[in-house]
């Protein structure tokens, strides 16, 4: 059990005292209930290796209007050994899949960037055949450093590059971390690009490709791009959500509009 002071029973007091069952506060950030009850507890080895706890923390302090950076600290001075080279191990299956998603991460991103090498050299192949511009195909471009590519689509007609006067029909999306985040990416079908993932600060995520997003994440502390274009996210340490449609604009969602990735 947590210890007078502690974070665990800093984090339960505060809890009780605004009368919240565990169950609403796993609702609101998207951790696990067993996680929660472990930081409670103190339980430090029964929570994910790495940065994970402190992120945890810093989402559960924030909901209940405590300081999380104070408290992340609190947990490192506390647990010191845990989540370091030399502390109690933690095996994946104690992580609920989070290791295995992490493992599958790079082989996704390694095929993405494959299909992107082929559909380029598809184009280059296509302008070559019609004369490299003279008549039939739009010559390849991007729209304002947002990385989309344009030529001539499937159809027949010209992908117009985004940026442009007429908006093309895909949206991209990238994502960078300033900090610990929850993050849940969902496509035009509802397909979860960013799995409920608690990201480490520094890491970059995308570019993603859709006709629109919906996009939630456990606070502020992360920059978003839509279309090359930064986007103004406030930095809150409560939970947001956006709507992106496909002309590339922000609909802020409410709590119960936003996605979970469950």
């Amino acid at each position: 059990m947590g210890v007078d002071g502690g974070v665990g029973a800093t984090l339960r007091t505060a809890r009780n005292r605004r009368k919240i069952a565990l169950s609403e506060v796993e609702a609101a950030i998207k951790v696990r209930i067993r996680h929660l009850r472990a930081i409670e507890d103190e339980d430090w080895e029964a929570l994910p290796g790495g940065s994970y706890p402190r992120g945890f923390i810093r989402a559960y302090a924030a909901y209940l209007g405590l300081d999380g950076e104070r408290l992340a600290a609190e947990y490192a001075r506390q647990a010191p050994s845990v989540g370091r080279e030399g502390g109690p191990r933690v095996e994946p299956a104690q992580i609920d899949g989070v290791a295995e998603r992490e493992r599958r991460r790079l082989p996704r991103a390694a095929l993405t960037a494959l299909v992107v090498v082929a559909l380029v050299a598809l184009v280059v192949v296509i302008g070559l055949a019609t004369g490299g511009g003279g008549g039939g195909s739009t010559p390849v471009a991007t729209g304002g450093g947002g990385g989309s590519v344009s030529g001539s689509a499937a159809g027949g007609g010209p992908v117009v590059p985004r940026g442009g006067g007429t908006r093309g029909e895909t949206v991209v999306l990238r994502l960078a971390t300033r900090a610990e985040v929850w993050v849940c990416v969902l496509d035009a079908r509802g397909r979860a690009l960013v799995k409920g993932q608690v990201l480490p600060g520094g890491v970059e995520e995308g570019p993603f490709h859709s006709g629109s997003f919906t996009v939630a994440f456990g606070n502020g502390e992360v920059a978003m791009q839509v279309d090359g274009k930064e986007t103004q996210i406030p930095a809150s340490a409560s939970p947001l959500g956006y709507a992106i449609d496909s002309g590339g604009r922000l609909t802020p969602l409410a709590e119960a509009e936003r996605p979970t990735c469950l």
